[in-house]
């Protein structure tokens, strides 16, 4: 088990350093509340007091598992009341950095937070915004492309494999509309595990999270209900072209293909979109 990150109970001074290797020993380094009372002009404190928190977990190069100081430290520390340094661990663990656990050995632990649990936060941003197919391809057909050209010279071949179980749940013509629906989502999938591959966190974080928003549109969900072999007998060809380029480590073939499937993937979802507003409107007239 890891040990706790103790908190010197001292505050430091500028001529007595946090610790022998500089680095500074906790949260409100310096003059005590320096750190957060300036931190919190203006803004919530206990926001404040966890953004202070959340710097010293990067100074002190903190790893998930690593436990906080227990609250009595931190109290002292950051010369905070109890109940506001309860509220900042409370913003944290809402926001998946940390996790507490009592009794023995328990305490607040950092945490990782997960790219579904990052993606459903961000999904909400979006909750209410007028989110279309044209949006989401807009970024696909700008991200993919660089996201395949960046892994075909290092795919593996386990990866390869991966891909090819995923395209086996949608090779063969579907006998059910619920079938249909369920080898939509799969070729979506594909993308998203694609996304996972990625060495750039940012780039893989993003063009997972588009396939995310892809799924979660209302009107998508409409056209993936509906039979269409045409848009799957096209993705599955794609995706076996793309496959291909990744077996020979063909990084500009790799680019070319994926730019095409999204244009080509695109205009059908498009073109679907408007025969579904275009039936609204029939049915209302």
């Amino acid at each position: 088990m890891k040990q706790p990150v103790i908190i010197p109970t001292k505050a430091p001074t500028e001529s007595e350093p946090d610790s022998p290797n500089g680095k500074s020993a906790g949260p409100g380094a310096g003059p005590g509340a320096a750190a957060a009372a300036g931190a919190s002009k203006g803004r919530n404190r206990p926001l404040a007091v966890a953004e202070t928190i959340k710097d010293w977990i990067i100074a002190q190069s903190l790893e998930p598992g690593d436990r906080l100081p227990q609250e009595h430290q931190l109290i002292e520390r950051l010369e905070v009341s109890k109940g506001t340094a309860r509220e900042a661990l409370k913003v944290m663990e809402t926001q998946g950095l940390i996790r507490t656990r009592t009794g023995p050995g328990g305490g607040a632990f950092i945490t990782e937070v997960s790219a579904d649990h990052a993606s459903a936060l961000l999904a909400n941003h979006f909750f209410f915004k007028d989110v279309s197919i044209a949006h989401i391809y807009e970024l696909r057909i700008a991200l993919e492309p660089q996201l395949v050209q960046e892994l075909a010279p290092r795919v593996t071949n386990d990866q390869i494999a991966e891909l090819r179980g995923v395209m086996s749940a949608y090779t063969k013509p579907p006998t059910s509309i619920e079938e249909e629906r369920l080898q939509r989502v799969a070729e979506l999938e594909f993308h998203a595990v694609l996304s996972r591959y990625s060495r750039n966190p940012v780039l893989g974080f993003f063009c997972g999270f588009l396939v995310r928003l892809l799924k979660d549109l209302a009107v998508c969900k409409r056209i993936y209900d509906e039979p269409n072999p045409e848009l799957r007998e096209r993705g599955v060809s794609y995706q076996e072209q793309l496959i291909e380029a990744f077996e020979t480590r063909d990084a500009e073939s790799a680019r070319a293909i994926m730019e095409v499937h999204m244009r080509a993937a695109q205009r059908m979802m498009l073109q679907r979109e408007a025969e579904i507003a275009k039936g609204f409107l029939d049915t209302d007239s």
